[in-house]
């Protein structure tokens, strides 16, 4: 199977619409195609999987290391044609957790996406900026970006002047993707997102060289220890959120737990009435605020989650799913919303970004996920604030900042930072472990922890 990776010069320079272009050309070619996302990006996922009808995946370098990250890659693109792999921010920015980084683990050619708006001349001097900062790259070549046709002759006299592929263009269209402060919009939340696609999966087809793209990207085969994963004796269910207010969720969590014995059982806080006969819960992050009103009307629902989190299931609460477990929640417009009243709390949106970014978090004690002073690494993305933060974990970034954050107990890890089970699967084990333990069933494992 053949795996490409489309980069870019850096954020909003077009990356993801030319990606969903290219993987739209691509289904409707009948190519096999599997999706990827560099770092720790929910939104664009959701994109490819509306596109290819199949879930789409990340790769994170800070979270993984070499072998478990060519493991993800090969355990989803065995029965595909070609990988297409996004990038992240700009080429190499990210340091540990680069698109950069990533395209040397997996030994995957690079094509650029450069927004060429309001640029003739300049296009060159940032093409041979990319190509020659940091030697040996797998940079293969360029995608121009919103390129007027008439620079077309232009652009690849350039490439041919600086010894690189042109792999086409894209030219000023009117089918944008809209944002909003965690990124693009869902793909749920655009009415007409099939009609897009198609339209630019044709965009693609006619102005991006894909032929050309899918001869160069690489066939080789990865040499890596695959993960071995410890089997439980027993089959524990798992409840998780999943709808328009709880939608950001890894694929890696689930097909671990999966992996590992789960059942995975999906409900929604928003419309269903009450929560499934589960032995655990997972509330992921989202946009609860967006959805404020009617999670807070659907009152059998906060207060069955309030039960079941009194009796002691084991709850993982993230990010917007923590917001949700708070007493309160209040609107930019003043407004309080009742929420679950887990935590005697209220969250506020902080009018800025909050602590974004990668960190490593050290317990203070024994709890749902690690024992006392071990560490997690965790993702942090969001313009929310809490009365009641927690401080069952320190959390660190590498230039040295750090805070209190987590409310912890043996049966609960409930935060604003994400989690990502494949950087140590122990969390995964631990938690379906508990959940076995609260549902009556064997807790015990084919292998040690």
């Amino acid at each position: 199977m053949q795996r490409i990776m489309i980069a870019g010069t850096g954020s909003g320079c077009g990356k993801t619409t030319v990606t969903c272009a290219i993987l739209s050309a691509l289904r409707q070619r009948g190519v096999r195609t599997a999706a990827f996302k560099c770092g720790p990006d929910y939104i664009d996922p959701m994109f490819y999987r509306e596109i290819l009808g199949t879930p789409s995946h990340n790769l994170d370098s800070f979270f993984c290391g070499r072998d478990m990250l060519c493991s993800l890659l090969a355990s989803q693109t065995e029965c595909n044609d070609i990988a297409v792999i996004e990038g992240v921010m700009g080429f190499y920015d990210g340091t540990e957790g680069s698109a950069y980084r990533i395209s040397e683990m997996t030994e995957t050619p690079v094509i650029l996406v450069l927004n060429c708006r309001g640029m003739k001349e300049s296009i060159g001097a940032v093409m041979q900026g990319f190509l020659q900062y940091q030697l040996p790259n797998r940079i293969a070549g360029f995608i121009f970006d919103r390129l007027p046709l008439r620079l077309i002759p232009f652009v690849e006299q350039l490439c041919d002047t600086l010894k690189t592929g042109f792999f086409g263009c894209l030219p000023a269209h009117e089918y944008t993707l809209e944002s909003r402060h965690l990124g693009l919009v869902t793909a749920a939340e655009i009415t007409d997102i099939h009609e897009k696609m198609n339209a630019l999966g044709a965009l693609a087809e006619q102005y991006i060289l894909l032929d050309r793209m899918m001869e160069t990207g690489c066939s080789s085969l990865l040499a890596y220890h695959p993960p071995v994963f410890p089997k439980l004796r027993s089959h524990p269910v798992i409840a998780v959120a999943r709808d328009r207010a709880f939608c950001f969720l890894y694929n890696e969590n689930l097909s671990i737990l999966r992996e590992i014995g789960c059942e995975i059982k999906y409900f929604s806080p928003l419309t269903d009435v009450h929560v499934p006969a589960a032995d655990g819960l997972i509330l992921c992050g989202g946009y609860p605020e967006l959805y404020a009103g009617q999670l807070s009307e659907n009152v059998t629902m906060r207060h069955e989650i309030k039960a079941a989190i009194s009796n002691k299931i084991p709850v993982i609460a993230e990010c917007g799913g923590f917001m949700y477990l708070h007493s309160y929640l209040r609107t930019e417009s003043g407004k309080k919303y009742e929420m679950a009243g887990v935590i005697d709390g209220t969250v506020f949106p902080s009018g800025k970004l909050q602590r974004f970014g990668y960190a490593t978090m050290r317990a203070h004690a024994d709890n749902l996920l690690c024992k006392a002073a071990e560490t997690l690494k965790v993702h942090e993305f969001h313009y929310w604030d809490s009365t009641d933060a927690g401080a069952g974990f320190t959390a660190e970034k590498t230039d040295g900042r750090s805070w209190e954050c987590g409310h912890i107990s043996s049966t609960m890890y409930a935060g604003f930072p994400h989690l990502y089970f494949p950087s140590d699967i122990r969390i995964a084990l631990r938690f379906a472990a508990a959940c076995a333990k609260y549902g009556g069933k064997d807790a015990s494992y084919s292998a040690d922890l």
